[in-house]
């Protein structure tokens, strides 16, 4: 068992060999000797003993009908559900961002050849594709934004409205391509509007560095960040001294593993 990172008895004894035992009543003996005492049980036995019996006044050798707490109590400022799909929704954005951004043979905006209405075939991008990675862009920016709506952490909020207010100094050219943004701050797509739009255009906002795509990715993943962090303050210690980390998802969780 190591005690602030020593490992045994003697390296304790080395620690305080230095100190005079007479000095003002501090000596060495009496380090080793609480140290001993909260290494084999000892205070741990005297104050579940001492907090036992004055928690039960009227049967005091009974400390069976004392009540604990059941569960850790949370410091975070909000729930750990809540912090879970803010989390979920934040990883899922950045997501459907990133396929947006992807190079090479898996870029959605690399041209094929797509058959046209009088049969010839030409070199195009594949407005099809395009939309379902936007309308999956669109549902995942939405999700984000209801689930940390009212979030009560202040560096959840203040990164959802660099998200909002970046997407706000974007709208005309969102308009153009069908995209709006509704009062609650969600988007809308026209599928109409869309599919007849500039795909330069759709692609200038959504793929390259410096895109408005790229800088949605980036403020999902503060959002991530932030509710990863305010999520490990729901660590706290149980009824029994041990302690809990009560925060089971995402990659916050998996780091541990």
């Amino acid at each position: 068992m190591a005690f602030f990172g020593l490992n045994n008895a003697n390296s304790v004894n080395t620690l305080f060999s230095s100190l005079n035992s007479g000095a003002s009543g501090f000596g060495s003996g009496n380090i080793l000797a609480d140290y001993a005492s909260i290494r084999n049980g000892g205070y741990y036995k005297l104050l579940k003993a001492y907090y036992g019996t004055h928690s039960n006044r009227q049967n005091p050798s009974d400390t069976s009908q004392v009540k604990r707490p059941s569960t850790s109590t949370s410091v975070s400022k909000d729930s750990t559900k809540k912090l879970t799909k803010i989390e979920n929704s934040a990883d899922d954005l950045k997501s459907s961002a990133d396929a947006l951004l992807t190079r090479g043979n898996k870029n959605v905006f690399r041209k094929v050849d797509v058959k046209q209405e009088d049969g010839t075939v030409k070199k195009d991008y594949d407005r099809n594709a395009i939309y379902d990675k936007i309308k999956s862009f669109v549902d995942d920016y939405n999700a984000l934004i209801s689930n940390a709506e009212d979030t009560n952490t202040g560096t959840i909020d203040r990164a959802v409205r660099q998200l909002t207010h970046l997407t706000d100094t974007n709208e005309k050219t969102l308009d153009k391509i069908g995209i709006s943004i509704a009062e609650d701050d969600t988007l809308r797509l026209d599928k109409e509007t869309f599919m007849k739009a500039d795909m330069d255009l759709v692609k200038g906002l959504f793929n390259g560095n410096g895109s408005y795509g790229y800088s949605v990715s980036t403020k999902a993943s503060m959002v991530d960040y932030y509710a990863q962090n305010e999520a490990s303050k729901a660590n706290t210690y149980g009824r029994n001294g041990a302690y809990n980390y009560n925060y089971s998802y995402g990659s916050n969780y998996n780091s541990y593993f």
